[in-house]
Formats: C-alpha cells, sequence, structure tokens
C-alpha cells in the first residue's frame, strides 16, 4: 500500500472511495432473540465494525471508537436475512474522523431489500500505544459526499456544545 504521508508535517488527501466498505452479514438463531429478530447489539456491533473498517482504509492506521450517535432500528431483522452495511468516511478532524454506516437488509428468498438504520460515529487514530495520530483530510467527490461532508461539521459541533453542556452539570 502506498503511504498517504508526503512527510511528518503533511498528509496527502485522500478520496472517500478510498475509505468505502461493505460488510455483509448472515442471521443466525445466535444473533437473535427469542423471537427470531436480530439483537440490537449485535447489530451496533456490527455497525462498530464497519465504521472501523473505513476509518482503517482512510488511516492506514488503528482507530478506536470515540463516540456513537443516536440510531433507530427502522425494520425487523429476520434470522436467515442478510444484513449489509455499507460505510464510508465523512470528514476528517486532524486526528478523528466521522463514519457514516448504513444498514440494510435483504431476504434473498423474497428478493426484498430494506433500510434498517443509520448511524454516525466518530474514531480515533491512534498508534500501537495509543497515541493520536493525524489523519489525512478526506476529499469528497459527489454532491452526496460534499453534503455528508457539511453535515459532519455540523454534527461534530452538537457533539461539542452536548459535551460542555454535561461537563457544566
Amino acid at each position: 500500500m502506498n503511504d498517504p504521508k508526503v512527510n511528518d508535517d503533511m498528509l496527502m488527501p485522500r478520496p472517500v472511495c478510498d475509505s468505502q466498505s461493505e460488510m455483509i452479514e448472515l442471521v443466525l438463531p445466535n444473533d437473535a432473540n427469542p423471537l427470531g429478530a436480530l439483537l440490537g447489539g449485535r447489530l451496533m456491533h456490527w455497525i462498530d465494525l464497519a465504521a472501523a473498517l473505513a476509518c482503517h482504509r482512510h488511516s492506514h492506521s488503528h482507530a478506536v471508537t470515540a463516540s456513537v450517535d443516536h440510531i433507530d432500528f427502522l425494520v425487523p431483522v429476520q434470522v436467515g436475512d442478510l444484513v449489509i452495511l455499507r460505510s464510508s468516511v465523512n470528514r476528517v478532524f486532524q486526528t478523528s474522523m466521522e463514519v457514516g454506516v448504513k444498514v440494510f437488509v435483504e431476504n434473498y428468498i423474497a428478493d426484498i431489500s430494506q433500510h434498517v438504520a443509520s448511524a454516525y460515529l466518530t474514531f480515533v487514530a491512534v498508534d500501537a500505544k495509543g497515541n493520536h495520530l493525524k489523519v489525512a483530510p478526506i476529499i469528497p467527490e459527489s454532491e452526496e459526499q460534499q453534503r455528508r461532508y457539511e453535515d459532519a461539521g455540523r454534527r461534530r459541533e452538537i457533539r461539542r456544545a452536548e459535551l460542555q453542556r454535561r461537563k457544566k452539570r
């Protein structure tokens, strides 16, 4: 792989497509509740893994989860369904990255696909000792990627304001 670093002070920007990842999981009985529906915690675990894949691909480093925004479960997922998780880095802020994950359920027997959930996660790039690492900027290449880039900046401000509010308590 090419090293995204030009020198120690400057990182070469990378396009969003370099971070795009797709993960597919088959829902098995061990992933489900007594009603045969996917456990929410299992889906959150898969969302975290899918987001980490995008971060690793973009930063070429270890990355750890710093936060997860709101998640709504829109439709149930049943044993035997395929869960498709698509992720990409939306924006980079020095050492942190916001990642979007969109989740779909596919019933391949009925040939039906539905949107299950979307989530935004923040990861921090770290070295083997846990020290924060600077990350190359992201280059949005489409109108959709540009919108997600701009929205990520607004979500970051909301997260920061909420953190400040909690600290004042």
